[in-house]
């Protein structure tokens, strides 16, 4: 297990799902975890499966990334300003909104799924990039989805946005390339998650591996040894 003691971390959709799991899993490897998510419940409870698991007390961010995505270009001034420094960034939040015919997509689901799937992303670099580059071996991860290069029916509103974050952090990923920042795509295949159920309501339970399976796995990418970049690395 990678010790990532002394680093700091932001992770994204920190409330459920797979974001839950990383940053359950970042602080039980000693990172000080600083968790986005809407809800202030959900993340007080990731805070204390942080600390049952022998992590030291998180940061707590309650954060809309639609309704206050100005307030995302603070973020990394305010970590640097409060801990020093940024090593990790983990972009987990994501929304699948409807699974609808392209020409039946509308214009209020559309803002949602660019707001949080793509231009979400792009303030996150904007904010990080800087503390991320000064970090002696900073490490970012943004979680994808195989549909966004495998275009299918339905799945348009949800995959465009995907596909263009993608290609967003494939560019970020080759404009870094000759700093200690290493920036990969992370495809967690087929996990239990809110969002696949509400994709895939009839699936049998256990079809799917659980988030805390896939976790350390993403967990590792984050590690100071891991050496890939401006990949997207499967994981299922």
């Amino acid at each position: 297990m990678t010790d990532l003691t002394g680093r700091v971390a932001l992770i994204t959709g920190a409330s459920r799902g797979i974001g839950a799991a990383v940053a359950v899993e970042l602080g039980r490897r000693g990172a000080q975890c600083i968790l986005v998510a809407r809800t202030q419940g959900g993340l007080e409870e990731i805070d204390d499966a942080i600390r049952a698991a022998g992590g030291l007390p998180a940061t707590l961010l309650p954060l809309d990334l639609q309704k206050r995505a100005q307030d995302v270009d603070m973020l990394g001034p305010s970590i640097v300003a409060r801990f020093g420094r940024l090593d990790i960034l983990v972009h987990a939040a994501g929304v699948l909104s409807k699974l609808t015919p392209v020409a039946h997509i509308q214009p209020r689901d559309m803002e949602e799924s660019l707001a949080v799937n793509l231009s979400a992303a792009w303030r996150l670099i904007r904010t990080c990039d800087p503390p991320l580059r000064a970090a002696p071996a900073g490490r970012a991860v943004v979680l994808t989805d195989a549909v966004a290069s495998a275009p299918a029916a339905y799945w348009g509103l949800y995959g465009a946005a995907k596909a263009g974050m993608d290609h967003l952090v494939r560019c970020w990923a080759a404009e870094v390339a000759t700093t200690p920042l290493r920036v990969n795509l992370a495809d967690p295949g087929p996990v239990a998650t809110q969002l696949r159920a509400n994709a895939f309501p009839g699936e049998m339970p256990g079809t799917s591996r659980s988030p805390s399976e896939v976790a350390p796995a993403i967990a590792d990418l984050c590690a100071e040894t891991e050496t890939r970049h401006g990949e997207t690395i499967r994981l299922g």
